[in-house]
């Protein structure tokens, strides 16, 4: 959530180190309810976490979702009261940190030490590759679908509209399954794609990807680029009038 610390009332939730659901709206409380609609089961059970306070109107509506950790900037008397209603709930409040700059895996009977990825996508990193340019809305919706895709196990393929998590393939071998994933739960939950944007953590190989998000209404994608075959994907958007931008960072997170 560090990543929209300073945008709008935007909620997560959170299911083992994946996002399930986010959006960002004017209320905080609309914000949770556009989350939770991403995916209502895998909610279950999960972590809710807010960028900003939490008021008594929202931690009502949580209340009506089992949940084991609630995190947020504050919370209102209230609504603190209501959320601690439930006893084995754990209830933790927002601080400021730095970011980590190192991030340690174990591996066999040693450890690994690598650069935090640290990086958010912005306009500035933005290379327009198709003869389309996307929307000032459409590319608000890129940098929120790819901050998503940044912290989600990869192989990962976001679906975003309107600062709301659509939905998202997780932890494929295949881009291609990420994708197939990602439009199959949309569906499950009858949440439309027409007009929706797609965040890849990687290049496409080929462009069968964005042959899939065209038909499944897919209108601007953002991805890091660098592929031999790069031109094969920008050929495609330009022949169905979508907007691709390359940012040249690639989100892997194993």
């Amino acid at each position: 959530i560090k990543d929209f610390e300073n945008e709008p009332p935007t909620f997560a939730i959170l299911k083992h180190n994946n996002t399930c659901g986010i959006a960002t709206r004017n209320q905080i409380e609309d914000a949770y309810e556009a989350a939770l609609s991403s995916d209502p089961i895998s909610a279950f059970g999960g972590i809710l976490v807010s960028n900003t306070i939490i008021n008594e109107k929202t931690a009502k509506l949580i209340n009506n979702l089992f949940c084991e950790v609630v995190i947020a900037k504050k919370y209102e008397k209230e609504s603190l009261k209501i959320l601690s209603k439930k006893k084995k709930r754990i209830i933790l409040e927002l601080k400021k940190i730095d970011r980590p700059k190192k991030i340690v895996r174990t591996c066999l009977n040693g450890f690994l030490v690598q650069e935090q990825d640290n990086i958010m996508d912005n306009q500035n990193h933005f290379k327009f590759v198709t003869k389309k340019i996307p929307s000032k809305d459409e590319i608000q919706d890129l940098i929120f679908a790819s901050k998503i895709a940044k912290h989600t196990k990869s192989n990962t393929i976001v679906l975003a509209k309107n600062k709301h998590l659509i939905s998202s393939g997780t932890g494929q071998t295949s881009r291609v399954d990420a994708l197939k994933q990602a439009i199959i739960k949309a569906k499950d939950f009858g949440l439309s794609l027409k007009n929706a944007v797609m965040a890849s953590d990687a290049f496409f190989p080929f462009p069968d990807c964005v042959e899939i998000a065209e038909k499944a209404g897919i209108v601007s994608i953002i991805q890091p680029g660098g592929s031999i075959k790069d031109e094969l994907s920008i050929n495609f958007c330009n022949e169905k009038k979508i907007s691709m931008v390359f940012t040249g960072y690639r989100h892997f997170k194993h």
